[in-house]
């Protein structure tokens, strides 16, 4: 991705987020732009308007941690966001390249070493599942993919998060605060884009689905970022309906780019007994696949 048209998309869309009341500075009655000018975002960082603006035109290269640390606070970013106008930044030092994990390339077929396989089929009260900042899906326990069994009906190379969020009919059943869902989806991969820019699968994907869906486009668009690392989620699952679920995201040090989902009921709610039924049906379904497998 073309890390300057990002980093000026993503400066122009933070400063039409900020109000002059919400920096306070006196509002005007004449102002032509929504939210703040070049010249008054200058001036809450404290550098000139020349320089803020080739910023803006996408040039971060040399640009002082101090400066990007006074732009972050101007523009009133956020934890996720000041971290991805970082990650531009890096980009466009090429300071990035040492430290960036290798990208396999899409033929290349990633599988989960035996003993993270072995963690994941010993975690048996809640679906855990490792994803790549793409959101595919690349390794579960039984658990998992009887949860996410409208994605696993998939072709492998097809199990992705996003795409069974924007393409898939049922992904509006599954997930009852669909908008919610719909929005953390793309700031992930927003944020993703920023920490790893010349991810190809990740451009092909980004392209598929504004092809595709009008409502992911506009998401894109707006070049939301966001960390998401834990929180309680609502899911609709055909086979046992409601389910409300905590889950924690980890990274995993041994696998950089990857992140380990849990997602676990309160003990002793209805979602809790919902897993457990969940279960039960998941173990009815393999069975019954490995019946068919034997008898044909």
């Amino acid at each position: 991705m073309d890390n300057r048209q990002e980093v000026r998309e993503f400066l122009t869309s933070r400063r039409a987020k900020i109000t002059p009341e919400q920096a306070g500075m006196p509002s005007g009655s004449r102002r032509r732009v929504p939210g703040l000018r070049r010249s008054e975002v200058a001036a809450l960082a404290d550098v000139s308007v020349e320089y803020y603006a080739k910023l803006e035109r996408g040039n971060l290269a040399g640009v002082s941690p101090a400066v990007l640390e006074a732009v972050a606070r101007a523009l009133q970013l956020d934890d996720a966001e000041r971290a991805h106008l970082l990650q531009l930044a890096r980009t466009a030092d090429g300071s990035d390249a040492l430290t960036r994990p290798r990208r396999r390339r899409a033929k290349e077929q990633w599988t989960p070493h035996r003993s993270l396989q072995w963690t994941l089929d010993a975690i048996t009260a809640g679906p855990a599942f490792v994803r790549n900042g793409r959101m595919d899906l690349l390794a579960a326990n039984q658990l998992a993919r009887a949860f996410y069994s409208d994605v696993y009906d998939s072709a492998p190379s097809q199990r992705n998060l996003a795409r069974f969020n924007f393409l898939a009919p049922a992904s509006r059943r599954f997930y009852p605060d669909w908008d919610t869902f719909a929005d953390t989806c793309v700031a992930l991969l927003r944020t993703e884009a920023g920490r790893n820019p010349h991810d190809k699968d990740l451009h092909d994907l980004v392209g598929e689905l504004s092809t595709l869906s009008e409502e992911f486009r506009t998401r894109w668009g707006a070049h939301n970022v966001r960390h998401h690392g834990t929180g309680t989620k609502r899911f609709h699952h055909s086979a046992v309906g409601e389910l409300t679920l905590a889950f924690e995201g980890l990274e995993m040090a041994a696998e950089p780019g990857l992140t380990l989902t849990i997602y676990t009921a309160e003990p002793g709610s209805a979602s809790e007994e919902g897993l457990r039924l969940l279960a039960t049906w998941a173990a009815t379904q393999e069975a019954d696949s490995l019946t068919k497998q034997a008898v044909g």
